[in-house]
This record gives structure tokens, sequence and C-alpha cells, in this order.
């Protein structure tokens, strides 16, 4: 199975395991799935497949290790500066939720993946029947990486802000309604900042100001010592921050022009319009939007070893990417291999 002459898309009815070990080495660019959730539903497999199913394990220790198996393979086949995005679900088990994912990343970082984050799927919607607990209506996202150095386009996913500076009494106000008139005062009315430091400080924020009016960056915010609350510690072994702080006796937080990153709450409603089918778990296209764009360069390939209807390969086909898709449901591939050619 040659990965590397995929021209738009291939996908396979195979064991996801069975499959990623006949692909080379360092050939994907990006991974992005969701396995069966253990014990949580029934997927439509063909009886003589059904020992290779992954999510119907006698326990979740079971259940993390066969993963863990897959994964470590997966890291074999990604390029080193490659990324995966891990999407999976808890479960209760005698009304005690069991914290998979959190078993899972463990295990991963065990295996020597590097977790950059743990985004918070919001679903903003869903149904319970419990009386005794709150609903849940979110899932953990992990993004690992198997080098410290990958490949990741912060540019494609900034946020433009919505507002911009503005000019009042001769002064630039920021976006948020800063104008450094404040700042300006505290520093020249310190009594911890030296002499020096109060130069260096109204320069700094001169030179801010003058980012803002030329429209390289739209907010800011300024830390003076002894008049602002430093935002992680006060330890300069801990916070680059607290040190800069002790060092120079001010520091300042730039918004860019460009944009801001997007946090790592993701308020997305779960996929509609592929509910025709009777897949239970269909990844909407906006939730994978993001992860093609930052960490799968243009033509790069995106693999998804769980594809179910094709949510993955047809988000990476509609952004300029190549897909892989693995699936041990002859059903599924063909609805997602019919999903791919639409895209």
């Amino acid at each position: 199975m040659e990965i590397l002459d995929v021209d738009r898309f291939k996908i396979y009815h195979e064991n996801s395991l069975t499959a990623v070990e006949t692909f080379p080495s360092n050939s994907i660019d990006c991974v992005i799935t969701s396995p069966p959730y253990w014990m949580m539903r029934e997927y439509d497999i063909e009886n003589n497949n059904k020992k290779f199913i992954i999510g119907t394990e006698k326990t979740p220790e079971e259940y993390v290790n066969n993963l863990a198996s897959l994964f470590h393979e997966i890291k074999r086949v990604l390029k080193p500066n490659g990324s995966l995005w891990l999407n999976i679900g808890d479960k209760l088990q005698n009304k005690n939720l069991m914290g998979l994912p959190w078993r899972v990343a463990i295990a991963l970082q065990k295996d020597g993946w590097i977790l950059r984050n743990d985004v918070i799927w919001n679903k903003m919607k869903g149904t319970q029947s419990s009386k005794d607990r709150l609903r849940t209506t979110y899932e953990h996202i992990f993004h690992f990486v198997k080098s410290k150095k990958y490949f990741y386009d912060y540019k494609s996913i900034l946020i433009k802000s919505q507002k911009k500076p503005s000019i009042s009494n001769g002064r630039i106000i920021s976006a948020t309604g800063v104008s450094g008139k404040k700042y300006s005062k505290q520093i020249e009315q310190s009594k911890e900042l030296t002499p020096k430091e109060k130069r260096d400080a109204l320069n700094t924020l001169e030179e801010t100001l003058l980012e803002m009016r030329d429209g390289k960056i739209v907010d800011f915010r300024m830390t003076i010592k002894g008049g602002q609350r430093i935002l992680h510690s006060n330890s300069k072994k801990i916070s680059g921050r607290a040190k800069e702080l002790a060092e120079k006796g001010h520091y300042i937080i730039k918004i860019s022009a460009e944009g801001f990153l997007p946090n790592d709450i993701w308020n997305i409603v779960p996929e509609d319009e592929w509910r025709t089918d009777d897949h239970c778990a269909v990844f909407p296209i906006e939730l994978l939007e993001l992860p093609i764009k930052a960490t799968c360069p243009l033509n790069g390939i995106v693999l998804d070893p769980f594809v179910g209807t094709g949510s993955t390969i047809a988000a990476a086909l509609k952004l300029g990417r190549r897909g892989i898709g693995i699936d041990i449901s002859k059903k599924y591939v063909s609805i997602a291999t019919k999903r791919a050619k639409q895209a």
C-alpha cells in the first residue's frame, strides 16, 4: 500500500492497525480521528471482522491498551513535523466516570507523544435521563505531536479583531479603549521604578502607541512594577513575565492587527447534514477545519483510521489537502467514498 502516491483520496476497508502497519514511515502529515467509544455504541460491522472492533473490550484497560498500540504505529507513519488530533469520549460504569480520555492521553504520553492542547468541544446540546448528575455536553480533543518542532500555520487560523483603534482628542485609542494615559501616569508617579526604568517604560509605551497608530497592533496591556498584578506567578523561576518585570520594571502584551489565536473551547454543534445514514457519531466539518488548516500543509495527507462516513476526508479535500481513510465497516467505507467523490 503506497501512501505517497495518493492523488486526492483513498479509503480502505480494513482493520486500522493492520492497514497502518503497511504504511511507509514518516509519510503522513496529519492524523485526525475519533475512535469508537468504549462500550457506548454498536457499529455496523461484518461478522468476520467483529473480533477487530475497538470499543467492545471487557475492561477500560484493554481499551486503552488497544488504542495505545494503534497510535504507537501511527506515530511511526506520521512525519516528524506532523500532528495527531484525537477526539474521544468518556463512559460511566456502575455510576463511576471512567476518565477514559485522560487514560488514553497519558498512555500516549508514556509512549513518547507530546500533548500540546486539550481542546474542549462544547456540543451545545444533549439529552440526559439521569436525575442525579449534570448533563454532559462536551468531549475532549487532544492535539499530540511527535517532536517539539512541528508544522503549525498559525496565521491561517487567526481571528481578526472586530474593533480597530481610533483617534480621540489627538490620542490613539485601542480597540478596547486603552490610550496609554493611565500607564504614563502610573510610570511617572511610581515609587518602585528607578529613573532609568521610568524612562525605558515611557519609551516602550510610546513605541507601542506608534505601532498601534501604524496599524501593526490593535490593542495592548502594560504591567508596571508595583502597579498591576502579574498574570501567572511572581516567581522568576516559573514565570518569564515575572523575570521581565524584575529586570526591566515593566512588560507589555500586544494584540497583533493580524488577529489572535482561537482558544481551547470550541462551541460547535454536532453535524446533522449526514445523519440520514445510521452512523452514530458524525464529525461536523467545522470541527475539522482548524486542525487541518493549522497542522497540515497544502496538498499534505490527512489520515483518519476510523473514517466512518468520511467527514475528515471531505474536509481535507475541501481545504486543498489529500485524504486517507480506513474503516472496518464495508457500509461506512461505501458512504465515505461517495461523500469524498462529491467533495
